[in-house]
């Protein structure tokens, strides 16, 4: 019956260990298929870091391990941008966020901008020629950073989560930086982009005051019906936000705000009608539309703003021409006249007087309401380029000619053509590194592959002739043996259960 048992026993081993085991050729497939995932999840080679390259716009990260925010946004902060590459290379095991595309930005990577325990591993030093480590060099100048670097997003300033953050997110074109009223290319929330709060269902959102405007302004499409089937359903954009396949970009309404010549393409040819700030108190503690402000309390706002206008000699004709024509659809004038008088919504570059080969002219005045402007695919073949308008349109390249956005070069997946460092498959780097030893040393290493092949081929005979599965033990033991540590770890052994003297004490020979 013992003997049975130890059968029965020896037979689970075996299938146990024939269930682990695998074959070299599955061994090297699954390798293979690991490589090619990593690949598809991290196309680019990161071999070189951008910096000698000058500012680009590229994929940035923003490293939370080297840079930790500060609990309080009015804490001090040295934010910091890396590249692609040195996401992976330099900071690969730390806790990084993903900024996507920002444009003339060049590396912080072994900047005194982050620490110098985290020092460039990409990038030669100049002056003993050596790649890395770089770390304590100047910050590049021209670098501008938002609230983004401290992994916060959005007008409502929340957290990112990518576990619990539903929906989606979109970046603005970014007409202006934060010191100067914009945003900076932030990413935001549909649902802050008109001003609700982001903890409202969508039962409870209010009826949108659009459905006051006329028809040019529009509601927007009907959002889609909830599907509760799939878990990672995306939210419904809000009332009156524009179906995601109808604009390309979109200026939010600090940008807006801080370019405020461009208000008056909203509506036009190529772009849609603009999407107000709805909710009655904002982040920034504005108020935007809302029906309290109807009736008499408007009028005060518009008088308000009409004095506030008349004042700017700039703008005097334009400010005229409101006071004595105001839009017949106006819900609400500015509450804060004292901090945004009527004199931001018209450049004071820009003439109003209607122009022979003006378009811009021929467009209506906007209102005084904080708004976002949506962008259709072909935004950048309908603004007005006359001498009057082109000042102000060229200090923005980004709305004259699509973007390029730099991408690494991809990583290799012909085995014919020499990978980078740290790209290509472990049998195409192992090639590389051969073709690179001396011829010497490659036939000495020649040699010594075939005689391991030959003690190898003879371990595993055996097992070929039986048909027994090769475990891990089976390899461990071998390789133990082939290495000369079988006689050691005997004796450790030995040693460790004693010889049954009480000093433990062992009679030495050899002598």
């Amino acid at each position: 019956m013992e003997e049975r048992n130890n059968e029965q026993k020896e037979h689970r081993l075996t299938r146990a260990n024939s269930h682990d085991s695998q074959t070299a050729s599955e061994f090297i497939d699954s390798q293979l298929q690991l490589e090619a995932d990593a690949r598809e999840a991290l196309p680019y080679a990161f071999d070189r870091c951008t910096q000698p390259l000058g500012p680009l716009r590229q994929n940035l990260f923003s490293c939370l391990t080297c840079n930790p925010p500060p609990k309080s946004a009015s804490d001090s902060y040295t934010p910091a941008g890396v590249c692609y590459s040195c996401s992976i290379a330099c900071h690969g095991e730390h806790e990084l966020v993903e900024l996507f595309n920002r444009r003339n930005f060049t590396c912080d990577c072994g900047t005194t901008r982050l620490p110098a325990t985290s020092p460039c591993t990409l990038r030669l030093d100049h002056i003993t020629g050596i790649k890395g480590p770089i770390h304590s060099q100047p910050a590049p100048k021209g670098n501008t950073y938002n609230q983004d670097f401290r992994n916060r997003f959005c007008g409502c300033g929340e957290l990112y989560n990518a576990h619990t953050e539903k929906g989606t997110m979109f970046q603005c074109i970014g007409l202006a930086g934060e010191s100067e009223g914009g945003c900076g290319e932030d990413w935001w929330h549909p649902e802050c982009i008109m001003g609700y709060r982001r903890d409202q269902s969508q039962a409870k959102k209010p009826e949108p005051l659009l459905k006051s405007m006329p028809e040019s302004v529009g509601n927007g499409p009907e959002p889609l019906p909830s599907q509760q089937e799939e878990e990672d359903q995306d939210e419904e954009l809000p009332p009156g936000f524009p179906a995601e396949d109808d604009f390309e970009t979109f200026v939010c309404y600090k940008c807006v705000e801080a370019n405020p010549w461009i208000k008056r393409y909203a509506s036009s040819t190529g772009f849609l009608p603009p999407v107000f700030k709805n909710d009655g108190r904002t982040s920034d503690g504005l108020p935007g539309l809302n029906d309290k402000v109807l009736g008499t309390e408007a009028t005060t706002h518009q008088q308000t703003a009409n004095d506030a206008a008349n004042s700017d000699a700039n703008h005097r004709d334009a400010a005229s021409d409101i006071a004595t024509n105001p839009p017949t659809n106006l819900l609400k004038r500015r509450a804060d006249d004292d901090e945004e008088s009527l004199d931001v919504i018209l450049p004071k570059k820009i003439r109003t007087e209607p122009s022979q080969n003006c378009y811009y002219a021929s467009l209506p005045v906007p209102e005084p309401i904080r708004l976002s402007l949506f962008l259709k695919e072909d935004f950048r073949d309908h603004f007005c380029r006359c001498a009057n308008c082109y000042p102000s349109l060229r200090q923005h390249p980004q709305l004259l000619e699509e973007e390029d956005s730099y991408e690494p070069p991809l990583s290799s997946e012909d085995e014919n053509v020499r990978g980078s460092v740290g790209t290509g498959s472990l049998l195409d780097r192992g090639e590389a590194a051969l073709n690179n030893v001396d011829r010497v040393r490659a036939i000495e290493g020649v040699m010594v592959y075939n005689h391991l092949k030959d003690k190898v081929k003879s371990f595993l005979q055996p097992f070929a002739e039986s048909g027994q599965a090769v475990g891990a033990e089976d390899i461990k033991a071998y390789f133990e043996k082939l290495r000369g540590d079988e006689q050691a770890i005997k004796a450790a052994a030995v040693a460790g259960s004693g010889s049954g003297n009480e000093d433990n004490r062992r009679e030495q020979s050899g002598y």
